[in-house]
């Protein structure tokens, strides 16, 4: 196997958090569930997946980095084990006169040796984690659900959304990745949620946004109506003489900070639009009370003198 630092990309000297986020990285590229058939993939996967294997060890990497073994976790001629092989082998031989180099050792005590060597460096591994991604409505996403994910191999995994889950947020599944070798523990499934846009509801942090449309005699006058909110419809009083651009605060009624936890609110901006087609008494009614009731909406914002 080629230098580990290599097929992870990573120095040298990296931090084990740069050591795991670079083989994450790879392990999404690489899986063999997304490229199947695909053998040179699936044979660097499996190169990726020892590399980390090694890395992530810090007495496995400690020992690589000293030279005492090779990439592929086996001892080097001159480390620790062949060191004290050589030197105990040595002195026996010395005591023991010629043509018995391996005096004071029995075959079956040079097998234990060989063998005991060979159940260290094949203990348990951990399996790999794996990466998924899940789309959910808005609505949900906001005041939380369940959903289910059907893998690859056809498991079928129950993935818990919490309340106030935002885009890009990644959920652990601990234990539901690829199983682990020699009995090791099965590695992590990580579900990075996709939240689908709304139709006319927007998010920011934990507040929710809404322009909502009131016709004009309900700007002038005043009136109640009926508002969405992502629980459901709730009335909403309008006051008399509001404009376009108003603003009304709905508190509490936005996405949750957390189960159980309180609420950001819900702000309502008020668009006055005019009736579809063109109302021959309004115009009559503006016509005279335009000239005598003069005001200028451009001035406040500097776009006539």
């Amino acid at each position: 196997m080629a230098n580990p630092y290599e097929l992870l990309g990573v120095a040298r000297g990296a931090s084990a958090e740069d050591i795991k986020q670079a083989y994450r990285k790879l392990a999404k590229q690489l899986h063999p569930d997304l490229n199947p058939g695909d053998a040179t993939v699936e044979r660097r996967f499996k190169d990726v997946s020892a590399a980390y294997d090694l890395l992530s060890d810090p007495k496995k990497r400690a020992r690589f980095d000293r030279g005492e073994i090779d990439a592929n976790g086996a001892e080097r001629p001159g480390g620790r084990f062949y060191r004290g092989f050589s030197e105990r082998a040595g002195r026996d031989a010395a005591g023991a006169g010629a043509g018995s180099g391996f005096a004071g050792f029995d075959t079956d005590d040079i097998f234990e040796m060989f063998t005991q060597q060979t159940r260290r460096g094949a203990g348990k591994r951990r399996g790999v984690d794996v990466s998924y991604s899940l789309s959910v409505d808005f609505i949900a996403a906001a005041i939380g659900t369940k959903r289910r994910l059907t893998l690859p191999d056809q498991r079928s995994l129950e993935v818990v959304i919490p309340p106030g889950t935002s885009e890009g947020t990644v959920l652990r599944l601990k234990g539901q990745g690829q199983a682990g070798l020699g009995g090791g523990p099965a590695g992590d499934a990580f579900i990075e949620v996709q939240v689908e846009p709304h139709a006319y509801f927007q998010r920011k942090d934990f507040d929710i946004h809404l322009e909502i449309p009131v016709t004009l005699q309900e700007a002038v006058l005043g009136s109640t109506i009926t508002v969405p909110t992502i629980d459901g419809k709730v009335v909403v009083k309008i006051p008399r003489g509001s404009n376009a651009g108003t603003v009304l605060r709905l508190k509490s009624r936005g996405v949750p900070r957390g189960k159980g936890a309180e609420r950001g609110d819900q702000y309502v901006k008020l668009t006055v639009v005019l009736p579809e087609k063109p109302d021959a008494e309004l115009a009559q009614f503006l016509e005279k009370w335009g000239p005598t009731h003069p005001y200028n909406v451009r001035a406040k914002l500097g776009l006539e003198d």
